[in-house]
């Protein structure tokens, strides 16, 4: 049986049983900061069961696209781990408990995926005194009435055999099926939940049933509920009869295609065998990744993609494949897997683009880093040290990308050793200041209050901003809180914070006068929404008769703003390709800000045609529509949609020049034709993160002043020059020229080496830090405005340069790094001190000199560390 017969059947099977069958949700988790990716099948679901969303269906049938990460070294040292994998799962909110999991899992088992019930054994919990539990007789005697006997159901522990989301929240028992693969795979005494290859766990039915909080305290759930989880891989192993995952269909033709290119014989020898297998399995994983909107960076779910991106490279030129292989690895995937899942076709090109792109880059920081630790070799040697410190390794592999495990390969060619332990030490440093940094997943305890209030409410507010702007209602709950009120309106014109788009403005008053609030924010609380009041006068009550207003001008440039930001994204993807996603928003009465993927700054001809194409739109008053229709229906109209948002069956698609210049899924509200925008004029295009870029800009009136204040500038470079505004940039360009000539003091000039590694983005900051070799200290800031120059960014440039018992150090920082906390003069002190000197200097640049040269990989270890400390704070 094919993975593709596995995956249909399943489904089919579910279906002719009252099941709705529902796509795989992206591998970007919707709302929820507390994870990077989906991980699990019911990962999707937990809004039905945790009750903050109605289910369309009391039983659900699902395959779900899974990454998990936890065991990614040992990808290919075994032959089961994978981090890409689909998770087959029939699901019930309310509706059918054990006796039906059970029966309906047992036919599957026999009738369906024809097992030898013989074969098949059955765990359940044991019970565990802490939670007051016996062991799950209703499970037991479930298993009993379809024919499994005693014999072989097997009570395991707490610890294998119930489930729980965390500490607190739902939870409960759970039971496995087991496939006995027979003595060839092990011991006549091995049994289910012990450590051996013999008994191969296929299905997991978790039997959520409590609701645990306080920790350790259990309370019956009014509604019980069914989660299973099948993983089709580990099914494909039984049905195809393979020793390993590796060996099924939707693997052995990635492993045939790299013997192919490496001409190496899988099965042959360990090192090709473990290369081939991360070849197949991350091949899979960046694929689905850069499908569901990943691109690579350093940070969060870009880091993952990254990692096992450069992961794959690695083990590919380590059996001596030729550089571009990974989109030929994609092909096959798609060709495995694309009749599945239609994203892979849909995405090829942005797919193919950025695994190029970046099998390039890190090519050229395998031959930096190359050159970089034979230095640090050599001088080991020199010194007649037995390896490589750690701060060497961990600027290798910080700095410049180079992997930690070909550091010590490397270094062990030479005899050399390098200091793990202190290497990980450094490691842990970097993590700690990262969650102090970063503070993943905190609580939003307004909105949980809000959420609470909206519960107890007991009715959902209707809104009705799409059609009007004052709305005469009433006040259906009120809640006080810290001098604001938290209101339900029955009915609300005022627009909930959400896909990019700030709250509506305005104010709440009673009918007739005599009391009257100010709308603060407006918080959106999946289809329901609370508004946050300050009172102005009188107060308001429950059951009262108001008016609410929306405030009008600042609607109607936040409508200018969102709309322009729909035709910035379909010009952008016009200029610069398919791959332009959106990555992030911001829509404002102020502003709108545009990040998107794209992995370099656009060049000022980017800009002008982006800005031209917009304004072209704009002028030509293009009808702006907002349709109802069904989500497939505005897929085939070729609508775009946010990555990482879920959406329902029915969709609202706002569409420009009848979706000829751009059509979008979006909750937003906007201009009913394009001239209402008036203006538009990008303002800034930088760095938001690695491989994402930001465009701010503005419309309106506002755009007008931009305009205006750009042209007094100019009036005032050109009064200053004595010359006429269009001839202020080729007298510029003249006397750069003249200066750079001047430079060169007439005598030939040393070439210095201007190279710089790729920057690393800390906190929305590029951040390039060097070791360059230079004759005469002074080049240092040449090189440092060169780099500046070309990173065209906030940015940090730190150089440190060794001599024979000395050191030099240069920072140099941007106006926007300044902005964000970052003084030249407190890094360059800091790093300093390392290397037995100090120094300093200004804001935006700063010097300093040392007599210890060894200790330069430290100083700039040091110097990261100030920067990222002035960033957190």
């Amino acid at each position: 049986m094919t993975s593709d017969e596995i995956r249909e059947r399943y489904q089919r099977f579910f279906e002719a049983r009252d099941h709705l069958r529902r796509p795989s949700a992206p591998l970007i988790p919707r709302n929820d900061p507390s994870t990077l990716l989906i991980s699990a099948g019911m990962h999707p679901l937990k809004p039905y069961f945790t009750r903050r969303e109605p289910p369309p269906a009391d039983r659900l049938t699902t395959c779900q696209k899974c990454f998990r990460t936890p065991d990614i070294d040992e990808v290919g040292i075994t032959k089961r781990h994978i981090t890409f994998f689909e998770m087959l799962g029939n699901f019930s909110f309310g509706d059918y408990f054990k006796q039906g999991a059970v029966e309906m899992a047992w036919q599957f088992s026999l009738e369906e995926l024809g097992f030898d019930e013989a074969r098949v054994w059955i765990t359940v919990f044991e019970g565990d005194d802490e939670l007051g539990l016996g062991p799950d007789e209703e499970a037991i005697e479930a298993w009993k009435s379809v024919g499994v006997p005693s014999d072989r159901i097997v009570l395991l522990p707490r610890s294998e055999n119930f489930w729980q989301a965390g500490a607190t929240g739902p939870c409960g028992p759970c039971s496995e099926l087991y496939y006995d693969r027979g003595l060839d795979f092990g011991k006549e005494d091995d049994l289910p939940g012990g450590d051996n290859e013999r008994f191969l766990e296929y299905w997991n039915l978790v039997f959520m049933q409590y609701d645990q909080e306080p920790e350790g305290v259990l309370t019956p759930l009014p509604a019980k509920n069914i989660d299973t989880g099948l993983g089709l891989e580990r099914q494909a192993v039984l049905q195809q009869g393979t020793d390993s995952i590796f060996e099924t269909d939707n693997f052995l033709p990635l492993i045939e295609l790299g013997e192919q290119l490496s001409g190496r014989g899988y099965q042959q020898d360990a090192d090709a065998d473990r290369a081939l297998r991360i070849l197949a399995d991350h091949s899979r994983g960046m694929s689905f990744l850069i499908a569901d909107g990943v691109v690579p960076s350093n940070e969060d779910r870009g880091y993952v993609l990254r990692r096992i991106m450069r992961r794959a490279i690695l083990q590919g030129r380590r059996i001596g494949i030729e550089p571009g292989f990974l989109p030929r690895y994609a092909a096959v995937v798609r060709e495995l897997m694309a009749s599945a899942y239609p994203e892979l076709a849909e995405q090829a090109e942005t797919i193919d683009m950025w695994l190029a792109r970046e099998e390039e880059a890190f090519g050229q920081t395998l031959e930096q880093g190359t050159r970089i630790l034979d230095d640090h070799i050599k001088r080991a040697k020199d010194r007649g040290a037995e390896g490589i410190g750690a701060a060497e390794a961990f600027q290798l592999h910080d700095t410049y990308g180079f992997p930690f495990d070909l550091t010590v390969e490397l270094a062990a060619e030479q005899g050399l050793g390098v200091d793990s332990a202190g290497f990980e030490n450094l490691m842990e440093d970097q993590r700690t200041r990262a969650r102090a940094s970063v503070g993943r997943g905190g609580r939003d305890e307004q909105r949980e209050r809000a959420q609470a209030f909206a519960a107890s409410a007991g009715f959902g507010t209707e809104f009705t901003g799409y059609e009007t702007v004052e709305q005469a209602t009433a006040v259906g709950a009120i809640s006080h809180e810290n001098g604001k009120l938290l209101a339900k309106l029955v009915e609300s014109p005022f627009y909930a914070t959400g896909g990019g788009q700030v709250h509506d403005q305005g104010v709440v008053e009673c009918e007739g006068g005599g009391c009257s609030a100010r709308v603060k924010d407006v918080l959106r609380l999946d289809d329901d929404q609370v508004l946050v009041l300050e009172p102005i006068d009188g107060e308001i009550r429950p059951d009262q008769r108001v008016v609410a207003k929306v405030d009008r001008g600042a609607r109607r440039a936040t409508e200018c703003n969102h709309t322009a930001t729909h035709l910035l994204h379909a010009a952008l993807r016009e200029r610069l390709g398919s791959h332009v996603r959106q990555a992030g928003s911001y829509v404002g009465p102020d502003k709108l800000r545009f990040d998107f993927t794209h992995g370099a700054p656009l060049s000022v001809e980017d800009v002008r045609a982006v800005e031209d194409r917009v304004n072209e739109w704009v002028l030509s008053n293009q009808p702006v529509r907002a349709l109802t229709t069904t989500l497939d229906e505005a897929r085939n109209l070729g609508a775009m949609a946010l990555f990482g948002e879920k959406y329902g069956d029915v969709v609202r698609m706002v569409e420009v020049g009848d979706g000829r210049w751009s059509r979008e899924l979006c909750g937003g509200t906007h201009v009913r034709a394009t001239a209402e925008i008036g203006a538009f004029k990008i303002t800034t295009e930088t760095s938001s993160a690695a491989n994402v870029r930001r465009i701010e800009a503005t419309t309106g009136p506002v755009a007008i002043g931009d305009l205006r204040e750009s042209d007094r500038v100019l009036a005032d470079a050109a009064k200053v020059l004595r010359t006429q505004p269009h001839q202020v940039a080729a007298i510029a360009a003249e006397r750069e020229a003249k200066r750079r000539e001047l430079e060169k003091g007439g005598a030939k000039a040393e070439k210095i080496d201007v190279s710089f590694s790729e920057p690393k983005d800390i906190g929305g900051v590029m951040v390039v830090i060097e070791t360059k070799h230079v004759s005469n200290p002074k080049d240092l800031a040449q090189i440092s405005d060169h780099i500046k120059g070309q990173v065209k960014a906030p940015s940090v440039v730190v150089l440190g340069a060794p001599g024979d018992g000395k050191v030099n150090l240069l920072v140099a920082a941007t106006p926007g790094a300044i902005e964000r906390g970052v003084k030249a003069g407190d890094v360059v002190r800091a790093a300093a001190q390392v290397v037995g000197g100090g120094g300093g200097g200004r804001d935006n640049m700063a010097q300093a000199g040392g007599r210890d040269p060894d200790k330069l990989p430290e100083a700039l270890d040091t110097a990261r560390a100030e920067i990222e400390r002035a960033l957190a704070g």
